[in-house]
């Protein structure tokens, strides 16, 4: 009879035990996200022939000023990632060699290789072609032509013998030197505990953060972030419901000058948004508790209260790189 009654005793122990109602809202939130959501693919578009010397060689040339009119600019200058930056230089927007501030925020590197396009108004098909750009342009590096970036290349010994071990003998050329800097950016692929809770890690996020999750669901901001980027797969209108006044940028129409066109911007990815302001095409933005606000009212008539945004900004620190975090905490 004892030993019965032992067992009923563990039985309504174990019962006793059994997930909290936190627990329990955290799994239902999960199991929501898990439909509506993906977690960052292992490995880059484009990435399948990459060898370890040719990302070598374009994460030097990533970081070297050689690429610069006055030799003071490289791709790192804007596009941070020393320091723990988050591919940004956190800047409304960057100035160029001749000291003068652009007119469009500096995007993220990170994961850029998975968007839809480069660039805001998506003028760039691939990291290839957005690696061309910004060398070249007057504005940003001011190099005068593809042919000046080839000789000054071909003056360093080092980089005669890098290209020959990624290319081949005689293979330095404008589009080698924009395709090794894509290879390295293919590298650039950051992990999060918001992947880590897709995966099924319940206890990757906290309460306040997977309320902030649920929120961003529930207001239907998932309309234009979604996917495994949470954005960067669409162009969407700025200003959809309410017009955004801060800018007269009128974004891709710039590009294809179709009418359908204006105001439209490539949807930015919220992957490690909390490290990467200011926001926005044009960064006039800084606080990202600002921002989630105005793009509600925006985007999507929706008001957001000083709570509810700040529940969703939770959410956003889960989006964080976890080595970036883990520095960050320290």
């Amino acid at each position: 009879m004892r030993k019965y009654f032992g067992f009923a005793l563990i039985a309504l122990f174990v019962f006793s035990c059994g997930p909290s109602e936190d627990t329990k809202y955290k799994q239902g939130v999960q199991k929501q996200a898990q439909s509506m959501f993906q977690v960052i693919p292992e490995k880059m578009p484009g990435s399948e022939n990459d060898t370890d010397v040719l990302v070598a060689l374009g994460k030097k040339l990533y970081f070297d000023t050689i690429l610069s009119d006055n030799k003071e600019l490289s791709c790192n200058t804007c596009h941070r990632l020393d320091e723990n930056k988050g591919g940004v230089d956190n800047l409304p927007t960057s100035p160029g060699t001749n000291g003068v501030p652009g007119t469009r925020n500096s995007p993220t590197v990170l994961n850029a290789g998975f968007q839809i396009a480069q660039f805001w108004d998506g003028r760039a098909k691939d990291l290839k072609e957005q690696a061309k750009g910004p060398v070249l342009n007057p504005a940003e590096m001011n190099m005068p032509d593809s042919l000046t970036v080839v000789k000054r290349i071909n003056s360093s010994a080092e980089y005669v013998e890098l290209f020959e071990k990624s290319f081949g003998k005689d293979q330095i050329t404008y589009d080698n030197v924009a395709e090794a800097i894509a290879a390295f950016e293919r590298t650039l692929i950051t992990r999060d505990r918001f992947d880590d809770f897709l995966k099924g890690d319940v206890n990757a996020m906290s309460k306040d953060e997977v309320a902030g999750l649920d929120l961003f669901m529930k207001k239907a901001c998932t309309t234009c972030h979604n996917g495994p980027l949470l954005g960067g797969n669409m162009f969407q209108k700025m200003g959809l419901v309410k017009p955004y006044t801060l800018s007269e940028d009128q974004g891709r129409f710039e590009v294809t000058k179709n009418e359908s066109d204006r105001m439209m911007f490539k949807v930015p990815t919220l992957r490690n948004v909390s490290i990467t302001g200011p926001y926005f095409h044009d960064g006039k933005v800084a606080d990202l508790k600002e921002s989630s606000k105005m793009m509600a009212e925006m985007q999507l008539a929706q008001t957001l209260t000083d709570e509810e945004a700040e529940k969703m900004v939770k959410f956003f620190d889960a989006l964080t790189d976890k080595a970036r975090e883990k520095k960050m905490q320290n």
